[in-house]
């Protein structure tokens, strides 16, 4: 999945969460922290953080430190001289 992929997705859900509290508006059921600031904050949120999290996993997948696995795949990769 690729980040515009993502973003569309979050979107999508801030645009799901805006129709909550139309919702929500219309029967009369109002909550003072929900609203439409802290819909967009909360989006922005997301927006900066699923990229976040991807990159710590790639850096994660691309360490050879971290396990023993790891380890020893840097070790094979050595001694065929790929790396």
């Amino acid at each position: 999945m690729d980040k515009d992929k993502i973003s569309q997705y979050i979107a999508l859900f801030g645009g799901w969460l805006s129709a909550v509290l139309l919702f929500l508006g219309t029967l009369n059921v109002k909550f003072e922290w929900f609203n439409a600031a802290s819909i967009e904050a909360f989006v922005a949120v997301l927006i900066a953080f699923i990229p976040f999290a991807l990159l710590l996993y790639g850096v994660y997948k691309n360490t050879y430190r971290l396990t023993e696995k790891a380890k020893k795949q840097e070790r094979a990769l050595k001694q065929r001289g790929l790396k």
